[in-house]
């Protein structure tokens, strides 16, 4: 169901979407007070919502969504501005499931190419489809995520663990939330510094650090070139950029770089993930939060590579587990939590180890 006051996006919404053979649109609606009137009738498997129209937008409408479909998946329109982040933030705190950039008036063949890019793999994974991953690395072939559940073996825990020192977190889908309920669980003297790969663009990952500050004891801050990875701090990486770790005149710090997407990502999980296994080695952690596509899967295979532990997101409480799901069928995870034990099963093992030396 196409919720929006512009004809405009509603034609160019419909126009691609129905030429996709596994799409077609219930209804449409020009604002939020129209759309809760069809929803008991039309059913939707997804809600595609705008944020501002007129008699009710799209904020005002969640609320009254998840009265009617409490599970149904709503994905909003946001503009790339501050006040378009801020509204986009605001609805997923509302319980909007996921958002896309607002198609343009300007352009429509490239912006009928980024719904096709960017929109329908959204609906396809929020709504479950068995689907043929497009974005596997040249040298393997696609992987096919099967209707059918796997067995999943999960990896043994290194014989002789090392100390951590760094816990890196992939996200994506779903992220702002599970990121919301994770993070105000570590404690203010938590002895670790903590970097995140976040899948945002620019202005939403520095609005996502302060809204996560506020309710945080750690500070929460986005990732700049040259900061020195100090225990307690939480850094993520900011939108459109990768960001590393790396080592100078013997300080662990942080860089960032504008590099190739990789998994269609910047910033990139494996990217980041990479650079923590060559640096800290088996002295880390990787955790993988709920999130669609393969993002992290590379990255986890480095970071098994030095001896390093992985854990991951289960499926009953990711919204979407695509990179959480084929971390753990490529047998990467030493476990697979849901979301409320992962701070648990973090602290465990901090508190397991016998000191921890300050990094400088």
């Amino acid at each position: 169901m196409i919720v929006d006051d512009s004809l405009l996006v509603r034609k160019v919404l419909t126009d691609v979407l129905s030429g996709d053979p596994d799409l077609r649109i219930a209804g449409w609606a020009s604002n939020g007070r129209l759309a809760l009137a069809k929803l008991r009738t039309l059913r939707p498997d997804v809600i595609l919502l705008d944020i501002e129209m007129p008699e009710m937008n799209g904020l005002a409408t969640i609320p009254g969504i998840r009265k009617i479909l409490p599970k149904t998946p709503i994905i909003m329109f946001s503009t790339l501005t501050e006040q378009g982040a801020e509204a986009t933030l605001d609805a997923l705190a509302l319980g909007a499931s996921d958002y896309v950039t607002k198609p343009s008036n300007e352009n429509m063949a490239a912006t009928s190419e980024a719904i096709r890019r960017d929109l329908v793999p959204k609906i396809k994974a929020l709504c479950h489809f068995p689907s043929r991953v497009q974005n596997a690395a040249p040298e393997t072939p696609s992987l096919i995520i099967p209707a059918a559940r796997p067995e999943i073996r999960v990896r043994a825990a290194p014989v002789r663990s090392s100390q951590l020192k760094i816990i890196a977190i992939g996200v994506s889908t779903g992220g702002p939330d599970a990121l919301a309920k994770l993070l105000p669980t570590f404690p203010a003297n938590f002895p670790l510094p903590v970097v995140i790969a976040q899948h945002m663009p620019p202005i939403f990952t520095e609005l996502l650090a302060r809204r996560l500050a506020s309710n945080c004891a750690l500070p929460v801050r986005e990732g700049k070139p040259g900061e020195s990875l100090v225990p307690g701090c939480i850094w993520i990486a900011p939108g459109d950029f990768h960001m590393i770790v790396r080592t100078e005149e013997h300080k662990y710090c942080l860089q960032t770089h504008q590099g190739p997407r990789e998994n269609f990502c910047r910033p990139s999980v494996d990217v980041l993930f990479r650079s923590v296994a060559a640096v800290y080695g088996a002295s880390s952690l990787g955790v993988i939060l709920t999130s669609m596509g393969q993002d992290g899967w590379r990255g986890c295979e480095s970071l098994c590579a030095v001896g390093a532990s992985v854990i991951v997101q289960d499926e009953a409480t990711s919204i979407v587990w695509g990179m959480p799901g084929i971390v753990a069928r490529a047998g990467l995870a030493e476990k697979i939590l849901p979301l409320e034990r992962i701070g648990v099963e973090i602290f465990r093992r901090v508190a397991a180890q016998p000191s921890l030396q300050p990094i400088h």
